[in-house]
């Protein structure tokens, strides 16, 4: 098992424009150095907001070691704590969500208001202080709809973020929106070989014949090669739709832990569906056209998602091995539409049903292949990879940084 000192030094080898060595995605260590270095430091993407929309919703989040309860307030506000009781410890939610109109913890009955605060702990004397036993905070931030948490004890700074996905995501109402439908599946690949399979649609004609009806496999559509160039139908879409108040064009990070592109579909598809029309009738976007294409955004190292005309995919990655991750994917609606009328759940779900268990498959593949002592890392394709060139070089920036506590710094083998 690797120690930081060992990840480090195999990172400042790694060749550059190749996939990584091999125990940086499979030993044991190396996934300690993510988590401790990465998870618990960054942002994370949880939930929408609208799947807590009343007072006394929650949510539990687990990630690595910490669970957390994210929870609406009598206040309106989402508010995020972790899931431990201040008594002895115990979860105080053992459920994976559910409403309440306080949180009582069930081993004693200690009882919290909503905003963290204690009420209430029965016969612990006249000293008992209960405002110095209110529930720990956790960072959180409701970013356009979307809830987004931090375990570290100093948070990172999100303020460019947020005023960039404020911009992009105004003709998106999550707010106003609902989760017809969520999806969890275990793939048995570390969460890089997640990220690395959907940063790049070279895999994509071979893998996925539901979703290339609709998705364009051109890497400049998708700002995913080296060129920096768009191709002619891109940028022509992306006036169209900044010219109806959606922002244009691609926008990433200084960092390069986040980015936006907006791209049309292939031959005017509305929507990722089997005819290639919208799958919601009663949208929740403000866009004038049907055919407005897709916002693509993600964040590392958490959630990718795709904003189109008629709806909303969110998908959100969480490590649970050094070999095994966690994908959830929710298709947001319009709060007001109503199944079998303004939408068919099975025309609304069944492309990315089939296309997240055809990329299971490929990861689990690619992890199985990199277990071989034959394994070497191998050389990204410049022009169907640049999306896996900028996932490893934030990657290994960032776990250098982290671990060294300076600049990043990388040497060719």
């Amino acid at each position: 098992m690797l120690r930081d000192s060992d990840v480090l030094s195999t990172l400042l080898r790694r060749k550059p424009d190749h996939s990584l060595a091999q125990d940086l995605y499979c030993d044991a260590g190396v996934f300690d150095a993510d988590m401790a270095h990465i998870w618990y430091r960054d942002w994370l993407f949880s939930i929408p907001t609208c799947e807590i929309p009343k007072a006394g919703n929650y949510v539990v989040h687990e990630v690595g070691v910490y669970s957390v309860i994210i929870v609406r307030g009598a206040d309106g506000e989402i508010r995020a704590f972790h899931n431990s009781c201040r008594h002895r410890g115990s979860l105080l939610c053992t459920a994976k969500k559910g409403t309440g109109p306080k949180l009582v913890c069930p081993y004693h009955q200690w009882t919290y208001e909503l905003d963290g605060r204690l009420l209430w702990a029965r016969d612990m004397g006249p000293e008992f202080d209960a405002s110095a036993h209110g529930l720990r905070s956790v960072h959180c931030r409701n970013v356009s709809g979307m809830v987004y948490i931090c375990l570290a004890e100093i948070a990172p700074p999100i303020e460019e973020f947020v005023a960039e996905t404020a911009r992009y995501l105004a003709p998106h109402d999550l707010e106003n929106s609902k989760v017809a439908h969520e999806s969890t599946i275990i793939e048995k690949g570390n969460w890089k070989l997640v990220w690395e399979n959907n940063r790049e649609c070279y895999h994509c004609a071979g893998n996925h014949p539901s979703l290339c009806r609709t998705f364009p496999e051109d890497p400049r559509a998708i700002g995913n090669d080296d060129s920096g160039q768009m191709a002619g139908l891109q940028e022509s879409h992306t006036q169209r739709c900044e010219a109806a108040g959606a922002p244009r064009g691609y926008s990433i990070s200084g960092l390069g832990d986040w980015r936006f592109v907006r791209t049309p579909l292939l031959d005017k598809a509305e929507s990722y569906t089997m005819d290639g029309k919208v799958a919601v009738t009663k949208p929740n976007s403000s866009l004038p056209f049907r055919d407005a294409g897709a916002l693509l955004k993600f964040k590392y190292p958490g959630t990718w998602n795709h904003f189109l005309s008629d709806h909303v995919i969110l998908f959100r990655v969480t490590p649970i091995g050094p070999m095994e991750t966690e994908v959830t994917t929710k298709w947001l609606v319009h709060k007001d539409a109503v199944e079998g009328r303004d939408y068919d759940l099975k025309r609304l779900t069944e492309v990315w049903i089939a296309t997240n268990d055809e990329d299971r498959e490929v990861v689990e593949n690619n992890q199985r292949g990199i277990l071989s002592p034959a394994y070497s890392p191998g050389p990204y394709s410049p022009t169907h990879e640049g999306g896996n060139l900028q996932f490893v070089d934030w990657y290994a920036s960032t776990l250098i940084r982290a671990i060294t506590g300076g600049p990043a710094r990388m040497a060719a083998e």
